[in-house]
């Protein structure tokens, strides 16, 4: 059994290669001080933020995950999120995207407030 037992730790195809990237990014950057270069600076840092784009656009085209549990059968990072054209409720890079996502459902035991004006 593994240490962090039955959880979706959420690794996928868009994490890894956003993280690995970022990485690359960083180790560059880190070069760059180390043998004051802007140039390999600049480079540094446009690796460092397109492994945000890439990550974006990799979660865009299913190859993330939405926010909370999936059902065990989704865990592997080879498995594509179907779900993500329609895109993720509450994601902010769904919502930059102009996905809205469907609407959260709400609780069949919450009670109406009735609001009152006074005026």
């Amino acid at each position: 059994m593994s240490a962090h037992g039955h959880v979706d730790m959420g690794h996928t195809v868009a994490g890894w290669t956003g993280t690995a990237t970022a990485v690359v990014g960083c180790t560059v950057l880190g070069v760059a001080v180390a043998a004051v270069s802007l140039p390999v600076a600049l480079a540094g840092t446009g690796l460092t933020l397109g492994a945000a784009l890439l990550t974006w656009l990799l979660h865009l085209a299913g190859w993330g995950k939405p926010s909370g549990p999936r059902p065990e059968s989704e865990w592997s990072w080879k498995v594509r999120d179907r779900s993500a054209r329609r895109g993720h409720p509450g994601c902010l890079g769904c919502r930059m995207a102009g996905r809205r996502g469907h609407a959260p459902e709400k609780a069949s035991n919450a009670v109406p407030v009735a609001s009152t004006v006074t005026g």
